[in-house]
């Protein structure tokens, strides 16, 4: 039997990504145990954190992988513009969704419910910032 080498390399690689998978695995199951109903504004506040976590990894692999192998370099980067959209997606769905108060817009000078140091907005921004610096409009759009 050959040695899980998965599970090795989660752990001394990335050593947040293992606890990440655990948090991903816990929500998985909570859905899929039975009807879980629609979906609120900490779930997908949660799930918009995880998305521009696995963004910057992807984005940090890349970059880490394109001197020396360009072509999966490539690979990663549409993974990288990909899980933007979808970070982007769950975003505008996160202000789609009743608020506990107030209209529920994204703006930064009023923070949004939710904890002041890491709301979704704040989050998006960065995100926002770090993607513009590497992939241009039409990138994102395709």
């Amino acid at each position: 039997m050959l040695p899980d080498t998965r599970r090795d390399l989660a752990g001394t690689a990335h050593p947040y990504l293992r606890a990440a998978t655990a948090g991903l695995r816990h929500h998985t199951r909570e859905t899929a145990g039975g009807a879980p109903g629609p979906v609120d504004r900490p779930h997908l506040d949660v799930l918009h954190a995880h998305l521009t976590a696995l963004h910057r990894l992807v984005d940090q692999l890349a970059e880490h992988t394109h001197p020396e192998r360009p072509a999966a370099a490539r690979h990663l980067a549409a993974a990288h513009t990909r899980l933007w959209q979808a970070a982007d997606s769950v975003h505008a769905a996160f202000h789609l969704l009743p608020a506990a108060f107030g209209d529920g817009a994204c703006r930064p000078e009023r923070l949004p419910e939710g904890p002041p140091v890491l709301t979704i907005c704040q989050r998006h921004l960065a995100a926002v910032h770090a993607i513009r610096r590497k992939t241009t409009a039409a990138d994102l759009a395709s």
